[in-house]
């Protein structure tokens, strides 16, 4: 585990985190992961991965209305045991299975605090100015005008927000204090970016030198 590295990237939604995370790891033939992580949770208790995927990094209360409508479960049914709290909790544990043997790239899912101890964790986090995320939702063909691409930006970082909040119990995401690198994106491409995080991974852990080239 000493040897292994594990770089978490948050993001607001349309910083180009993804995309970002895939440089990164393919850069460093690290593995990557973000959606991956909550198929495997969700398949793991026996649910269909696609009804979470639809409604990733979302609060529980999201998640148990959905899956009453799907399912037809009642108001009684008490949700932990079906999504939320479960759910989030076998993905937390994916996580930490996951990375302590090998090096990876793990983006959202609280990772950076799920991870927190771990002794070469390096966590970042992406912005953009609202703007600037809208056009890259709109070129991504996720809105049918700017406008409509601001709300759904909007709506996605107070979702991921209010994800991050409630199950780390501290209000921090998105905030610069609460990661190692923050970077705004629109100012630069993408590899530029991604070698921003690499090089500052190596200053910051000089032992993995070797194991991380640019």
């Amino acid at each position: 585990m000493k040897d292994n590295c594990i770089i978490v990237i948050g993001r607001q939604f349309g910083s180009g985190g993804r995309r970002i995370g895939r440089l990164v790891a393919a850069s460093l033939g690290f593995d990557y992961y973000d959606s991956e992580l909550l198929s495997q949770a969700a398949e793991s208790l026996g649910f269909d991965k696609d009804i979470f995927l639809k409604h990733d990094e979302r609060k529980p209360s999201t998640l148990r209305t959905v899956m009453q409508g799907l399912y037809g479960i009642a108001d009684n049914f008490h949700p932990v045991s079906l999504g939320g709290e479960r759910i989030y909790a076998e993905q937390r544990r994916i996580i930490q299975e996951i990375c302590k043997d090998r090096s990876c790239v793990i983006v959202g899912r609280t990772a950076d605090y799920i991870l927190r101890k771990h002794p070469a964790l390096f966590s970042v986090f992406l912005h953009s100015p609202l703007e600037k995320r809208a056009q890259v939702v709109l070129k991504r063909g996720e809105a049918a005008t700017l406008k409509e691409a601001m709300e759904l930006a909007r709506t996605r970082d107070k979702e991921r927000e209010s994800y991050y909040n409630y199950f780390t119990g501290e209000g921090k995401w998105g905030k610069a204090a609460n990661y190692h690198l923050s970077i705004e994106t629109s100012a630069l491409d993408d590899d530029t970016i991604a070698e921003l995080i690499l090089t500052a991974v190596k200053s910051r852990y000089p032992h993995l030198n070797n194991r991380i080239t640019i």
